[in-house]
C-alpha cells in the first residue's frame, strides 16, 4: 500500500459508491469539539487510501483502498468493526 501523503478531517460522506466521497472537510484545531468524524489519508496523487470513522475516539469503521496502474478502484478492504473484513476485488 502507498504511503498516505496527508491526513484530513470531514464530517460525513456521500454516495454509496466505492472509494466514499468524504465531504464536510474540518480542520484539524476543530477535533476537540468532535465526537464522530471522519478522517480520510491520501497519497501524494490525492487518492483515498484510508477511511476512519472515528466515534469518541474509538475506530468504528475502516476502509483501504488499493488502485489499479490507471487509477481505478482495484480493492476494497471494510472493517465494520466485527472482526471480519469484507473484500471486494475489482478486475483490471
Amino acid at each position: 500500500m502507498t504511503r498516505p501523503a496527508t491526513t484530513r478531517y470531514f464530517t460525513s460522506y456521500s454516495g454509496t459508491k466505492l472509494p466514499l466521497n468524504l465531504v464536510g472537510e474540518i480542520d484539524a484545531a476543530s477535533m476537540n469539539n468532535r465526537n464522530t468524524y471522519f478522517r480520510g489519508s491520501y497519497d501524494a496523487s490525492g487518492q483515498l487510501v484510508s477511511c476512519e470513522k472515528v466515534v469518541y475516539g474509538e475506530i468504528e469503521l475502516r476502509h483501504d483502498y488499493h488502485y489499479h496502474a490507471d487509477g481505478r478502484l482495484a480493492r476494497a478492504e471494510i472493517d465494520d468493526g466485527s472482526g471480519d473484513s469484507n473484500v471486494i476485488d475489482y478486475p483490471a
